[in-house]
């Protein structure tokens, strides 16, 4: 298979920075798009050339129309049309009651998670114009997209609709040769479970609750993200993978 050209939002750390080294490792060009920590996104370029592709850094606000047409215009004008996009920004749940929520909470919640998928998702498309071709753009979801926390109705609304978008797309875009699919993680340890990172107790406490006694890590929805966009996944579109351990089958537990 030719050389991708793969955009990855959020890429600067965690998932999105564990997809693009993956596609690094696959000779991809990889577009590092990052919200505002010029350090980290260097070092996640410097991750995909030493895994052995090309890497470019780009700054973007997946939730702003004119930056996300200008990330992407810059990729273009660099390597042309990308061939994958992987949508891994996005912020996380706080942890607040919908009775004290405030609507600044809500819409950045929405406006990241939500409307930056939306953004991207369009601009990847209106870049490659009416071409036919294979293509891959993955939504970094999560299992809350279906399975609900307290405190968490932001997140999971935003998440929820990521669902809705994905299979829209799915069937829109199939007769252009575009497959689209969400990733659905479990506990990943990334910066968004720095406390469960750094204290092995308070992780433990979380881990007896999956299935298979551990949490994840971010290079194994790397791997999975690598995959759904090659060959070998080439009639997948539409679909939900959820990659959490078993996590998401212990919702009924003592009803």
């Amino acid at each position: 298979m030719a050389a991708q050209t793969v955009i990855v939002t959020g890429a600067e750390s965690g998932i999105g920075a564990a997809c693009a080294e993956a596609f690094g490792a696959t000779g991809a060009r990889v577009a590092i798009l990052f919200h505002s920590d010029q350090g980290a996104a260097d070092i996640s370029a410097e991750a995909v050339r030493k895994a052995g592709g090309e890497a470019m850094t780009v700054q973007v606000g997946v939730d702003d129309e004119a930056s996300v047409d200008q990330a992407f215009a810059t990729v273009e004008k660099a390597w042309g049309a990308a061939d994958v996009l992987v949508n891994s920004a996005g912020v996380n749940m706080a942890g607040v009651a919908v009775r004290d929520m405030t609507l600044a909470h809500w819409q950045r919640m929405i406006d990241t998670d939500l409307t930056g998928a939306f953004l991207t998702s369009r601009r990847f498309l209106t870049g490659r114009g009416e071409a036919k071709g294979d293509a891959t753009i993955l939504q970094i979801s999560s299992i809350h997209a279906y399975a609900v926390r307290a405190g968490g109705a932001d997140y999971c609304a935003a998440k929820g609709g990521l669902t809705t978008l994905v299979e829209t797309l799915a069937i829109e875009e199939a007769p252009r040769g575009v497959r689209v699919n969400a990733i659905e993680p479990g506990m990943i340890l990334t910066p968004m479970n720095a406390k469960a990172q750094a204290d092995p107790a308070y992780r433990a406490s979380l881990e007896k609750n999956i299935p298979m006694g551990r949490a994840g890590k971010a290079s194994e929805v790397a791997d999975l993200a690598v995959f759904l966009a090659s060959d070998k996944a080439r009639y997948i579109t539409g679909a939900r993978i959820v990659i959490d351990g078993g996590l998401s089958l212990m919702q009924a537990l003592g009803a």
